[in-house]
């Protein structure tokens, strides 16, 4: 056994070329090589090579006729697993097997696999559906030595289409048009988002010119096989978009709640206007009452200043001198009065001030804080793998996002954070807008060199938590570009969730954004 598991677990040289950013190539991650090695006395007397996908980090999905002897002679049969991309195989060992469906799950000992999802919804005939593997006429063509069937490569992928389902022998299959060998029994059948549809495990002969046809164990089979084997697994039932499809239904859903919002923006500027326009006329009331009763005091100081200087006068051809200052000093100081009150009499027009106009010419993007509970959009997500689960999310000052994930501001009034995980194979670009309420997901599944040339960019800044400082914020918005510089140009998923305040929880915008 030794020997065996030194055959089994040799480190294998080549690194794979990066995969396009395309969700079969994502789901060709999740694919492996199944390995048997059968050893008698110290001998290898038989081999035998099968297909498998990743349900989980490190659990593998395949058909029970691939493991069978493993299982019938587990002493003598050693189980490897042959990732698609890497440098190194793992040992195996069986969990569960049913022979009635034709399936077996191994986990492996050590190392992590991308794990793929399981489509529940409904299949259509005529879907496309890509078959991924390792068919043995492909190998025969290519192998030079034992060791090529335990290096790690690319899965071939053949194209073709869903036909219908029966039942065999009183388990669901799908029949289709995928063209597949000896070699991918056990290897996924997936849709054009890259999801688990069936296991291929079986093809129809094309002797006399027959048209061949393949079979795959239905996803309905396979959630039945692993529910019995208490092994989790991430499924999605929505159907399979493509981006541009799920990009023209978020522009339509936008432009929609624009439109509403729009709509409802001219009824509250309507009655703004109202409101303005009766405040104005009230204005124009006050600033002409106030005008007239300004003139009308100006003309009582008038009348009575020119009478008091009436009467310094008499006063002054009787030679009462003083009573002539007084009543002369009085009259002009009054006629000074009304002269004064006169000019500064208020316009007639007043012109009030537009409150909201200046709020808004002054006002800067903050981003709002608070807590936040997040829903869901289907209408306008991308959903080929995750959960689609409420997202909470506590904002804080300054950008801090649930109190320890710095964001930092674009220019496209988003404040975003990539993350880059050290045990997942995926990037996720996180973005939320100043308001609050909207937060969306990209996530790029990348290949293993793609992620490692992440993981060191990500390295070279090593900010740990939420900070103020201008200089580590630089610091990580120049990581953060450096980061998606290096990703495909659209991501394998995106999530958009329509964001609502947290039950309880008063929000406020941010100081300063």
């Amino acid at each position: 056994m030794t020997r065996l598991l030194a055959l089994l677990l040799a480190l294998l040289t080549l690194s794979l070329p990066a995969h396009a950013a395309d969700d079969i190539s994502a789901a060709s991650r999740s694919v492996v090589r199944v390995v048997t090695v059968a050893m008698v006395d110290g001998e290898v007397v038989g081999f035998g090579h099968g297909s498998g996908i990743a349900i989980s980090p490190t659990r593998i999905v395949t058909n029970a006729h691939v493991v069978e002897s493993a299982a019938k002679y587990p002493d003598n049969v050693a189980l490897g697993v042959v990732p698609s991309e890497g440098q190194k195989s793992f040992a195996g060992k069986l969990i569960a097997i049913d022979t009635a469906r034709d399936l077996a799950l191994i986990e492996i000992t050590e190392g992590r696999l991308p794990a793929a999802a399981i489509y529940t919804g409904p299949l259509d005939s005529g879907a496309d559906v890509v078959a991924l593997g390792y068919p043995g006429n492909v190998d025969l063509a290519t192998a030079r030595s034992a060791n090529d069937y335990i290096t790690p490569r690319t899965p071939t992928r053949s194209e073709g289409n869903m036909s219908n389902t029966q039942s065999v022998d009183g388990v669901a299959m799908l029949i289709h048009t995928a063209k597949i060998s000896r070699g991918n029994s056990g290897g996924p059948l997936v849709d054009q988002c890259g999801r688990i549809t069936g296991i291929n495990t079986a093809i129809t002969r094309a002797d006399d010119g027959d048209s061949p046809f393949a079979f795959a164990i239905s996803g309905r089979e396979l959630m039945r096989f692993l529910a019995d084997a208490n092994q989790q697994y991430s499924s999605v039932g929505t159907p399979c978009l493509s981006l541009a499809e799920a990009d023209a239904r978020d522009r339509a859903a936008i432009d929609a709640e624009a439109r509403a919002s729009a709509e409802a923006n001219a009824a509250k500027n309507a009655a703004a206007r109202l409101d303005r326009e009766l405040k104005q006329a009230r204005a124009e009331e006050d600033a002409l009452a106030s005008r007239e009763n300004r003139i009308a005091l100006a003309g009582v100081f008038f009348v009575i200043g020119a009478l008091a200087a009436g009467a310094g006068l008499l006063f002054y051809g009787q030679k009462n001198l003083r009573n002539a200052k007084i009543a002369g000093g009085t009259g002009a100081v009054l006629m000074l009065g009304a002269a004064i009150l006169f000019v500064t009499r208020p316009d007639a027009h007043a012109e009030i001030a537009d409150e909201a106009a200046t709020a808004a010419a002054t006002e800067t993007p903050k981003l709002a804080e608070g807590n936040f509970l997040c829903t869901i959009r289907p209408d306008r997500s991308r959903i080929t793998v995750s959960s689609t689960t409420d997202v909470p999310i506590a904002i804080g000052k300054g950008g801090c996002v649930n109190g320890r994930t710095q964001y930092t501001q674009g220019a496209d009034d988003r404040w975003q954070r990539i993350l880059v995980p050290n045990d997942e194979a995926t990037v996720t670009v996180a973005s939320i807008d100043s308001s609050g309420r909207d937060y969306r997901v990209d996530r790029y599944l990348l290949d293993a060199e793609t992620m490692t040339k992440a993981r060191e960019t990500r390295a070279a800044n090593t900010l740990k938590s939420c900070t103020a400082n201008p200089d580590e914020l630089a610091g990580l918005a120049a990581q953060q570009d450096a980061i998606r510089s290096a990703l495909p140009a659209s991501p394998n998923e995106r999530l958009v969730y329509r964001c609502q305040p947290a039950s309880g929880a008063a929000v406020k915008p941010a100081p300063g954004g």
